[in-house]
Protein backbone atom coordinates (compact mmCIF):
# COMPACT_ATOMS: atom_id res chain seq x y z
CA UNK A 1 0.00 0.00 0.00
CA UNK A 2 1.79 3.14 -0.91
CA UNK A 3 0.59 6.81 0.54
CA UNK A 4 1.81 10.03 -0.17
CA UNK A 5 4.40 11.94 1.49
CA UNK A 6 6.33 15.52 1.12
CA UNK A 7 9.88 15.90 1.41
CA UNK A 8 11.20 19.31 2.98
CA UNK A 9 14.74 19.43 2.13
CA UNK A 10 16.67 22.05 4.50
CA UNK A 11 20.83 23.06 4.50
CA UNK A 12 21.68 23.91 7.50
CA UNK A 13 21.15 21.91 10.55
CA UNK A 14 19.91 24.95 12.96
CA UNK A 15 17.11 25.25 10.51
CA UNK A 16 16.08 21.91 10.47
CA UNK A 17 15.99 21.98 14.14
CA UNK A 18 14.05 25.32 14.32
CA UNK A 19 11.86 23.83 11.60
CA UNK A 20 11.37 20.40 13.56
CA UNK A 21 9.74 22.26 16.20
CA UNK A 22 7.55 24.64 14.16
CA UNK A 23 5.83 20.87 12.55
CA UNK A 24 5.39 19.59 16.17
CA UNK A 25 3.94 22.58 17.53
CA UNK A 26 1.48 22.90 14.05
CA UNK A 27 0.32 18.97 15.68
CA UNK A 28 1.65 17.13 12.35
CA UNK A 29 3.74 13.74 12.97
CA UNK A 30 7.00 13.85 11.49
CA UNK A 31 7.64 10.42 9.90
CA UNK A 32 11.29 10.41 9.74
CA UNK A 33 14.23 12.96 9.16
CA UNK A 34 17.31 12.46 7.69
CA UNK A 35 20.42 14.03 8.04
CA UNK A 36 24.03 13.59 6.69
CA UNK A 37 25.12 13.33 10.19
CA UNK A 38 23.98 12.98 14.02
CA UNK A 39 22.23 16.48 14.94
CA UNK A 40 22.28 17.12 18.58
CA UNK A 41 18.40 17.45 20.41
CA UNK A 42 16.66 16.30 17.34
CA UNK A 43 15.47 12.75 18.90
CA UNK A 44 13.72 15.22 21.69
CA UNK A 45 12.42 17.78 19.36
CA UNK A 46 11.07 14.84 17.47
CA UNK A 47 9.48 13.70 20.52
CA UNK A 48 10.94 10.82 19.66
CA UNK A 49 11.26 7.80 23.28
CA UNK A 50 14.57 7.67 25.07
CA UNK A 51 16.36 4.67 23.94
CA UNK A 52 16.65 1.50 26.33
CA UNK A 53 20.30 0.48 24.33
CA UNK A 54 21.91 1.40 28.08
CA UNK A 55 20.42 -1.08 29.69
CA UNK A 56 21.42 -4.08 27.13
CA UNK A 57 24.77 -2.66 26.98
CA UNK A 58 25.10 -2.88 30.99
CA UNK A 59 23.82 -6.48 31.10
CA UNK A 60 25.79 -8.04 27.87
CA UNK A 61 28.75 -6.25 30.27
CA UNK A 62 27.05 -8.93 33.29
CA UNK A 63 27.29 -11.80 31.06
CA UNK A 64 30.62 -10.95 30.48
CA UNK A 65 31.93 -10.72 33.36
CA UNK A 66 30.01 -13.97 34.16
CA UNK A 67 31.85 -15.58 31.40
CA UNK A 68 35.30 -14.03 32.50
CA UNK A 69 34.68 -15.33 36.14
CA UNK A 70 33.59 -18.64 34.73
CA UNK A 71 35.91 -19.16 32.19
CA UNK A 72 38.86 -18.25 34.57
CA UNK A 73 37.99 -20.41 37.49
CA UNK A 74 37.62 -24.01 35.26
CA UNK A 75 40.49 -22.77 33.44
CA UNK A 76 43.17 -21.55 36.59
CA UNK A 77 41.43 -23.33 39.23
CA UNK A 78 39.52 -26.51 38.54
CA UNK A 79 41.18 -28.18 35.48
CA UNK A 80 44.48 -27.58 35.40
CA UNK A 81 46.01 -25.58 38.35
CA UNK A 82 49.64 -24.22 38.06
CA UNK A 83 52.05 -22.52 41.00
CA UNK A 84 53.01 -19.51 39.40
CA UNK A 85 55.56 -17.83 41.37
CA UNK A 86 55.36 -19.97 44.18
CA UNK A 87 51.27 -18.64 44.30
CA UNK A 88 49.31 -21.68 44.44
CA UNK A 89 45.80 -22.00 42.95
CA UNK A 90 43.87 -23.16 46.03
CA UNK A 91 40.86 -21.06 45.19
CA UNK A 92 39.70 -18.44 42.65
CA UNK A 93 38.98 -15.39 45.53
CA UNK A 94 42.49 -16.14 46.54
CA UNK A 95 44.11 -15.02 42.80
CA UNK A 96 41.31 -12.94 42.19
CA UNK A 97 43.51 -9.82 42.30
CA UNK A 98 45.34 -11.54 38.98
CA UNK A 99 42.22 -11.93 37.11
CA UNK A 100 40.38 -8.24 37.35
CA UNK A 101 42.56 -7.37 34.03
CA UNK A 102 40.62 -10.46 31.85
CA UNK A 103 37.43 -9.79 33.76
CA UNK A 104 37.34 -5.89 32.78
CA UNK A 105 38.49 -7.02 29.20
CA UNK A 106 36.04 -9.65 28.45
CA UNK A 107 33.31 -7.42 30.17
CA UNK A 108 34.12 -4.62 27.71
CA UNK A 109 34.13 -7.43 24.77
CA UNK A 110 30.67 -8.50 25.66
CA UNK A 111 29.33 -5.40 25.68
CA UNK A 112 30.53 -3.85 22.95
CA UNK A 113 30.43 -6.44 20.19
CA UNK A 114 27.04 -7.28 21.59
CA UNK A 115 25.56 -3.80 21.51
CA UNK A 116 26.65 -3.46 17.67
CA UNK A 117 25.40 -6.55 16.56
CA UNK A 118 21.98 -5.27 18.87
CA UNK A 119 22.00 -2.01 16.76
CA UNK A 120 22.76 -3.55 13.68
CA UNK A 121 19.63 -5.99 14.50
CA UNK A 122 16.82 -2.97 15.71
CA UNK A 123 17.95 -1.06 13.03
CA UNK A 124 17.40 -3.72 10.35
CA UNK A 125 20.86 -3.17 8.64
CA UNK A 126 22.69 -6.13 7.57
CA UNK A 127 25.00 -6.52 4.26
CA UNK A 128 23.51 -6.37 1.26
CA UNK A 129 20.92 -4.30 2.47
CA UNK A 130 19.48 -1.33 0.19
CA UNK A 131 19.56 2.50 1.53
CA UNK A 132 16.53 3.44 2.50
CA UNK A 133 16.94 7.49 2.49
CA UNK A 134 14.69 8.93 -0.39
CA UNK A 135 17.41 11.19 -1.68
CA UNK A 136 21.31 10.59 -2.42
CA UNK A 137 21.92 14.08 -1.02
CA UNK A 138 21.07 13.39 2.52
CA UNK A 139 24.13 11.56 2.66
CA UNK A 140 26.43 14.90 1.66
CA UNK A 141 24.89 18.43 2.66
CA UNK A 142 21.28 17.95 3.07
CA UNK A 143 18.45 17.23 5.50
CA UNK A 144 14.97 16.02 4.98
CA UNK A 145 12.23 15.83 6.77
CA UNK A 146 9.42 13.43 5.36
CA UNK A 147 5.54 14.06 6.79
CA UNK A 148 2.72 11.93 5.49
CA UNK A 149 -0.27 13.73 3.93
CA UNK A 150 -3.61 13.09 4.98
CA UNK A 151 -5.77 15.85 2.87
CA UNK A 152 -3.65 18.65 3.93
CA UNK A 153 -1.26 18.82 0.99
CA UNK A 154 -1.34 22.58 0.74
CA UNK A 155 -1.37 23.15 4.03
CA UNK A 156 1.90 21.71 4.80
CA UNK A 157 3.79 23.22 1.86
CA UNK A 158 2.91 26.49 3.32
CA UNK A 159 3.86 25.02 6.74
CA UNK A 160 7.48 24.58 5.56
CA UNK A 161 8.01 26.84 3.10
CA UNK A 162 7.72 29.00 6.70
CA UNK A 163 10.27 27.04 7.98
CA UNK A 164 12.50 27.70 5.79
CA UNK A 165 12.75 24.87 3.35
CA UNK A 166 14.93 25.24 0.42
CA UNK A 167 12.94 22.59 -1.71
CA UNK A 168 9.87 20.62 -1.21
CA UNK A 169 8.86 17.32 -3.03
CA UNK A 170 5.57 15.01 -2.99
CA UNK A 171 6.45 11.80 -3.72
CA UNK A 172 4.66 8.16 -2.91
CA UNK A 173 5.94 5.70 -0.21
CA UNK A 174 5.43 2.21 0.12
CA UNK A 175 5.25 0.70 3.16
CA UNK A 176 6.87 -2.45 3.82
Amino acid sequence: MASKVIHAFYDDDDVLMHAVKKVKAAKHHIEEVYCPFPVHGLDKAMGLAPTRIAITSFLYGCVGLTVAVLMMNYIMIEDWPQDIGGKPSFSYIENMPAFVPIMFELTVFFAAHLMVITFYLRSRLWPFKEAENPDVRTTDDHFLMEIEIHDNEQELKDLLMQTGAVEINISEKNSH
